[in-house]
């Protein structure tokens, strides 16, 4: 029994010392000498106590002790509004909510010439949410086909549509590491946009493989009441920045929760919730996209990024709607 608690006590603190280096390693010191310094003596720091430190219960708890001075580091890992951003995100939408009349700040509506050279228009845009009609849903692949990035898009009677993204926010010269997404390096925003700037930024000028279903057989209260969660959400942001988390807090976890607090039922345990480049599968067999087809000849249908490559972004959301069996 005690040999068995042994063993448990040193996974544990194994798993917070590799835990604890690989924030060092990420998110410590700017000047690499210093940060490099910190993280030998952070990786030598256990082997040293455990050799020097007996018994071993003194040894685990002078261990505990240094890995408390770590967290409260990494306590103190605030995130802020005021960096000096890249143009794409340099606002944070924002509005009012008054009954049904929606009035949203800081939409995005890019002119893209190329992915390096673009001119963000930030723009106010207001909604009628009794006008509200349709709830879409993309999936764009850049690289594996077991992760996409998703896009919620709402349809209103007008023909407007509202595509709203969850991202990461990054400040000029700062690249996009899947690790240091872990790792308190990128704050969360929720980008409100045009469809002819989020989409065909992903179909047009990234070429990336983008997929489109409409979502069904949800009432339209819910679609109503997802959009004002995600509003919430925005104006949150806008005011108490938080940081995004590869895993917790991405594209798909926070559809998965906002759409968890309209519809408890729902399920939030499925392991394409995680590999979300086959989030298609899972909508589709709780019927939530349609199904009087085989989801294979499904997807191929959904495929919009070759078609839209040959057609201009004049009435970009009208173009690319038309073709398709929503059903």
């Amino acid at each position: 029994m005690q040999f068995t608690v042994y063993i448990l006590v040193l996974t544990l603190l194994l798993a917070g010392w590799i835990w604890g280096s690989l924030a060092i390693y990420v998110a410590g010191p700017e000047q690499a000498s210093l940060r490099y310094g910190l993280l030998i003596v952070f990786i030598l720091l256990l082997p040293v106590i455990f050799y020097l430190v007996k018994p071993f219960w003194m040894a685990s708890v002078c261990s505990m002790l240094v890995f408390s001075v770590l967290y409260l580091w990494w306590a103190s890992l605030i995130p802020t509004n005021t960096k000096d951003w890249f143009a794409d995100v340099a606002q944070t939408a924002h509005g009012e909510l008054n009954g049904d009349h929606l009035v949203l700040n800081n939409i995005r509506n890019t002119d893209y010439r190329s992915l390096s050279d673009y001119t963000p228009h930030w723009e106010t845009r207001d909604y009628d949410l009794s006008q509200l009609e349709t709830l879409d849903i993309f999936l764009s692949y850049w690289g594996s086909p077991h992760v996409a990035h998703i896009i919620m898009s709402w349809g209103f009677s007008n023909g407007e549509h509202l595509a709203i993204s969850i991202e990461t926010r990054k400040v000029k010269g700062q690249k996009y590491s899947e690790l240091k997404g872990f790792f308190k390096q990128y704050t969360l925003t929720y980008i409100a946009g045009d469809e002819q700037d989020l989409i065909r930024l992903r179909t047009n000028h990234r070429k990336e493989h983008v997929y489109f279903y409409r979502i069904q057989n949800i009432p339209l209260e819910y679609k109503r009441e997802l959009l004002k969660i995600y509003f919430r959400e925005m104006n949150t942001l806008h005011e108490q920045p938080k940081f995004y988390h590869a895993l917790l807090k991405n594209c798909t976890s926070g559809i998965s929760r906002h759409f968890k607090t309209i519809s408890p039922n729902s399920t939030l345990i499925d392991w394409r919730l995680i590999a979300n480049g086959h989030l298609d599968e899972l909508l589709y067999e709780l019927r939530l996209i349609r199904r009087d087809i085989p989801f294979v000849k499904l997807r191929e249908l959904s495929r919009i990024d070759l078609r839209m490559q040959k057609i201009s972004s004049e009435n970009f959301s009208k173009v690319l709607r038309e073709g398709l069996v929503l059903q």
